[in-house]
């Protein structure tokens, strides 16, 4: 399998997954692994789920994470879900060149959905002089997203060192697409087959895509869960996610939903091309990868 990028089908849609590259957290920039995945269990709880997934707690020191964005073709439309990081590291950026490597040329992107306000999901809107990276593109976003981020709610949480600049990067790149930019509220369908459903938790307005077609489905799922324990402990949450009890609740939600209609999940985070489903275990789930 080609790492930047994994084509596949829903329905009469063709998909792919296209990498942007990969991140690595690890102290002393973020707290180890554990620590910032997992606030919340105890350390016995913590220490027993890592260890049925081969993990020490004490033993991992690093967690490297892919950024994986979704590329939908319809009869008439192609759409990009997220944007990816940008240059946040030394390993991200690199969206461009993957679409190209599937033919895909950015003045071909004609819809660009974002999930939500988190610069790995927004840092590709522009380049470093605030033009935009798919010129013919419109944008959606939720309403409630943007007012998070462009309204003075976001300056709240700013408290870390380093937490200015990665807001400010986050402006620019939402700056950048504010004229060709529409903000959903609520579950909408933004092209036939593709729908935007609320998802709060991770942020203020974070949302997922649903992408049906002839009887098929893909719950891009972007940061509702970052890790496979989240599926087991859906009310465990990383030090990333804001609204801890609604994000809970919105996992518990949508994953009844994806376990019982069988759909097909895609994850931002997990490992590449990030694939597979909800499988109902106990009071949660398990995440099983398609590849």
């Amino acid at each position: 399998m080609n790492a930047s990028t994994y084509q596949f089908k829903v329905g009469d849609f063709d998909c792919a997954a296209v990498a942007d590259g990969t991140f690595s957290y690890a102290p002393p920039l973020i707290p180890p692994p554990a620590e910032f995945l997992f606030v919340n269990p105890s350390r016995e709880q913590l220490v027993q789920a890592l260890a049925e997934h081969g993990l020490s707690l004490d033993g991992w020191g690093e967690y490297t994470t892919p950024f994986t964005c979704l590329l939908v073709s319809t009869v008439s439309s192609r759409v990009l879900i997220d944007t990816g990081a940008g240059r946040l590291g030394p390993n991200t950026g690199n969206l461009l060149k993957n679409l190209a490597s599937l033919g895909v040329d950015p003045g071909q992107i004609d819809l660009v959905i974002l999930t939500h306000g988190h610069l790995d999901h927004v840092g590709g809107n522009a380049d470093a002089d605030g033009r935009v990276l798919f010129p013919k593109a419109g944008w959606v976003m939720p309403k409630a997203e943007w007012e998070f981020w462009m309204e003075g709610q976001a300056e709240a949480i700013v408290t870390e060192p380093g937490d200015d600049v990665l807001l400010g990067s986050i402006q620019r790149n939402l700056m950048a697409i504010r004229d060709r930019l529409d903000l959903v509220v609520g579950e909408k369908e933004v092209l036939p087959g593709i729908r935007m459903l609320p998802a709060p938790g991770h942020t203020p307005g974070h949302s997922v895509a649903a992408i049906s077609s002839g009887g098929e489905e893909l719950l891009y799922l972007a940061d509702l869960l970052v890790h496979p324990i989240h599926f087991e402990e859906p009310e465990w949450f990383a030090a990333v996610d804001m609204l801890p009890d609604q994000l809970a609740k919105t996992r518990r939600a949508l994953l009844a939903r994806a376990a019982k209609e069988e759909s097909l999940l895609m994850m931002f985070h997990f490992p590449f091309p990030g694939l597979g489903r909800a499988l109902s275990k106990g009071g949660g789930w398990q995440w099983k990868p398609q590849i």
